[in-house]
């Protein structure tokens, strides 16, 4: 379920009877959003969320065990190349959210478990109720996290925080979850949160919110001299162009800013 306004694109999980678990079609959804989001250039951020009473309870259990039983068909699909190229299409469900190029605020409650807990931290922020139950859950299965978690996991906690959690599959609350580096903030309503800073987000000029976007997330991939190179670009192209032109003349004249929406192309 997608709601588009005021550059703001809300983007709910929609199986609410299921806790929001995955299936074939909600992976395909998945994948299928952020592309089109990703072309849409009135889009400014993203809330990301689940319907009803949890954000995402994981594998749909019924279609896990349909994938065992049936190897070639919705298993064989989800483990076929993206045409990212660097990913398959599960993990793609996932990654589509990271290089997205507008910040995107995964709003948890309920449960993140398995690919739910993945799916959030394929976000850049999440805000999370202190109740909520997330778990790296795939030791359960005898398996490990497969869309992009053990990247995203150890990004966020640090290598033995991220084995601990992987190794045992045990739940943290919200609450510890922002303890070790989980959840960006805890919230009582972490939807409506999301969507306050999503539209505080859409109101800042889109070309410098993408550029910030580009080096904050690839900054601790790169060696320094990449990485510095890179921010000279990226102020380079910012510098006197209309939409920071228009941010000092808006600050200045006290009024709120009218941005351009970026061209795709540049």
């Amino acid at each position: 379920m997608v709601k588009i306004g005021g550059g703001v694109a809300e983007v709910r999980l929609n199986r609410p009877d299921k806790m929001n678990a995955l299936d074939m079609e909600m992976f395909r959804a998945l994948v299928e959003t952020s592309e089109r989001l990703a072309k849409d250039s009135s889009v400014r951020a993203v809330v990301l969320s689940g319907e009803g009473r949890s954000f995402c309870a994981g594998l749909d259990f019924s279609g896990f065990v349909s994938m065992m039983d049936n190897p070639q068909g919705a298993g064989s699909e989800l483990g076929a190349m993206s045409d990212r190229g660097i990913t398959h299409y599960a993990q793609q469900s996932v990654f589509g959210w990271t290089e997205l190029p507008v910040p995107v605020i995964a709003a948890v409650h309920g449960h993140a478990l398995g690919g739910g807990i993945q799916l959030a931290m394929g976000a850049d922020i999440r805000i999370v109720h202190p109740d909520a139950r997330l778990s790296v859950l795939e030791i359960r299965w005898g398996i490990i996290p497969d869309m992009t978690g053990t990247q995203q996991l150890v990004d966020l906690v640090g290598v033995d925080v991220a084995k601990e959690l992987t190794f045992t599959g045990r739940e943290v609350s919200g609450v510890e979850a922002k303890a070790i580096g989980l959840a960006t903030r805890i919230s009582s309503t972490p939807q409506e949160d999301a969507r306050t800073l999503a539209e505080e987000i859409a109101q800042k000029s889109p070309h410098a919110i993408r550029a910030a976007k580009r080096l904050l997330t690839e900054c601790h991939r790169q060696d320094r001299v990449t990485a510095f190179a890179r921010e000279r670009d990226e102020i380079g192209r910012l510098i006197g162009s209309p939409n920071q032109v228009e941010a000092i003349s808006a600050y200045f004249d006290k009024r709120l800013p009218a941005f351009a929406d970026p061209d795709l192309h540049d």
